[in-house]
């Protein structure tokens, strides 16, 4: 089992790595996927003190050798191996083991902790229980996969005594940071969320992205699930799940609201705003907020307003908090770190999830049709909280890929359990499932 090292009191995560290098016990990285994001962290962890990742593995192998010649010369050689045994003694040969499999690297000793940097619902699922059983702390960068089954994989690392947390940099973490300095100031959050950095076109398919997604050395899917709404959809529902925080409205509201407008237009109604309710996540399309995050606090007591107008951040009662950027995978490690070192999760998802990221078709679908993946052409991911989403029997986003059209869906239907039905032998379903008791047994406790 991973334990928390002994540290000095006080030390921070900086100094904690520091010492790790020092002492020639590096935080040791388990990567699973080496795409884009995976790459980004291979070389993030060659710049780092205290961290390396010693072992990966990827659907396409080559994938890791490639990320490791971009790195340059400040990583391990990579070395294909068969087992976990493998993976321990390349990794003890100084090398970087590169798994056929998940559970090469996710069972081995001579890994700390796993990140999973797949973007595959399904093999999230694989990856995450696979790291828990093992013992192994596990860095979610595979949102798409938490929003789906996050909570009920937070409760088998936490009885497993081991962290769960989203990677830092994402945008949902990004936001948490905001989030948490608010609440722990007392300030009551009425809204939270990001700036979406992507044209907005929900009938977006791969096929119009090819040449985009090249340019931007992008995955058209993808790119496709950025540009579709599904990646803001997941993003915030994730916030969602991880504060307590809902989607307002069925999609949520997704304005042009720029940084000097935020608190003016995540307000309520009556005071000229766009909210029903205070409390909620959402996002905006205005130029300049993107690729920036925020959190509009409220904040009444007059000494506190006087202050803030010392400060020339505003009248009140409404302030809006900014960050205007997140480093998305450049941002990981530091997760894993801060799992390793200190026990700590930057996010993780509530016991009883608040929403839930349902889909709707982008066109029309018949019976027997399978479905294809996330950021392709027969859906696209939509917020709903947790009421409106069993309203609706909504079939969750992560469930989508795979699963069997059983009646006619129009164009902009919701994909329903009546309507769609997932395919009962992937891991996902069968661990939704166990979540779907799992929730019930809490709410009822």
């Amino acid at each position: 089992m991973t334990n928390v090292q002994t540290r000095p009191a006080g030390e921070s995560l900086a100094e904690a790595l520091d010492r790790r290098r020092r002492e020639g016990r590096p935080v040791r990285i388990g990567l699973i996927g080496a795409g884009q994001m995976g790459t980004d962290i291979i070389v993030q962890t060659s710049l780092m003190a205290g961290i390396e990742v010693v072992a990966a593995a990827d659907a396409i192998p080559e994938n890791v050798s490639a990320a490791c010649k971009i790195a340059g010369g400040a990583v391990r050689s990579p070395e294909t191996v068969d087992d976990a045994a493998g993976v321990d003694r390349a990794v003890a040969r100084g090398r970087l083991a590169v798994g056929r499999s998940y559970r090469d690297v996710c069972g081995a000793q001579s890994v700390d902790v796993v990140i999973d940097a797949t973007g595959n619902p399904n093999v999230g699922a694989q990856v995450a229980l696979a790291t828990i059983a093992a013992a192994k702390h596990i860095v979610m960068m595979n949102v798409e996969a938490d929003v789906t089954i996050g909570a009920y994989l937070a409760s088998k690392a936490a009885a497993a005594g081991v962290v769960y947390t989203l990677g830092a940099g994402d945008e949902p973490s990004a936001t948490m940071e905001l989030v948490n300095f608010l609440r722990g100031l007392g300030y009551p959050i009425v809204a939270a969320g990001k700036g979406k950095n992507n044209a907005f076109r929900t009938d977006a398919t791969p096929d119009a992205y090819v040449e985009e997604a090249k340019r931007r050395n992008m995955n058209p899917r993808m790119l496709v699930e950025f540009v579709d709404g599904s990646k803001t959809m997941v993003e915030m529902v994730a916030l969602a799940n991880a504060t307590g925080l809902v989607p307002d409205i069925p999609g949520m509201h997704g304005p042009s609201a720029a940084v000097d407008q935020l608190h003016a237009v995540f307000c309520p109604r009556e005071e000229g705003g766009l909210l029903a309710r205070k409390g909620v996540v959402d996002f905006t399309v205005a130029r300049g907020v993107a690729p920036g995050v925020f959190a509009v606090a409220e904040m009444r007591h007059p000494r506190l307003i006087e202050r803030m107008s010392d400060l020339q951040l505003g009248a009140g009662p409404y302030y809006a908090f900014f960050r205007p950027y997140h480093l998305t995978s450049l941002e990981v490690p530091l997760s894993a770190a801060a799992a390793v070192l200190h026990g700590v999760s930057h996010m993780r998802p509530l016991a009883t999830p608040v929403a839930e990221v349902g889909a709707r078709a982008k066109r029309e679908l018949e019976p027997g049709q399978k479905l294809d993946a996330i950021g392709e052409y027969c859906y696209r991911g939509f917020a709903l909280s947790r009421t409106d989403a069993l309203a609706q029997n909504a079939l969750p986003l992560g469930l989508a890929q795979g699963a069997t059209v059983t009646r006619r869906i129009a164009a902009g239907d919701y994909l329903t359990y009546a309507n769609c039905a997932p395919d009962e032998k992937l891991e996902i379903v069968k661990v939704r499932r166990a979540q779907d008791d799992y929730v019930r047994m809490a709410s009822a406790a």
